[in-house]
């Protein structure tokens, strides 16, 4: 079942809206509110994408990316990225 891509849309600016609502009354870090409703943009966002992506063979210049694929390229580091200092 594919979903047009307009509803998809109407649905990630919703997201979005509600992500500066949460974020605007956020209630200091790690508020759930504001968590929850960047996962529903990211959400929204991939929905939208496979809709264009299937309406039209078409994407965004946009990308999602995702922490834990962050945290493992940081983790990663190779001796060549590494330089001893000596003063």
């Amino acid at each position: 079942m594919s979903i047009d891509p307009r509803v998809a849309l109407q649905s990630l600016t919703a997201a979005l809206e509600e992500h500066l609502a949460a974020a605007s009354a956020r209630r200091g870090d790690g508020d759930p509110s504001v968590e929850a409703a960047f996962f529903a943009v990211a959400d929204a966002f991939e929905v939208y994408e496979d809709a264009l992506y299937e309406a039209y063979n078409e994407v965004t210049p946009l990308q999602v990316f995702d922490d834990e694929e962050d945290e493992e390229e940081d983790s990663e580091v190779d001796d060549e990225d590494l330089e001893i200092v000596e003063e």
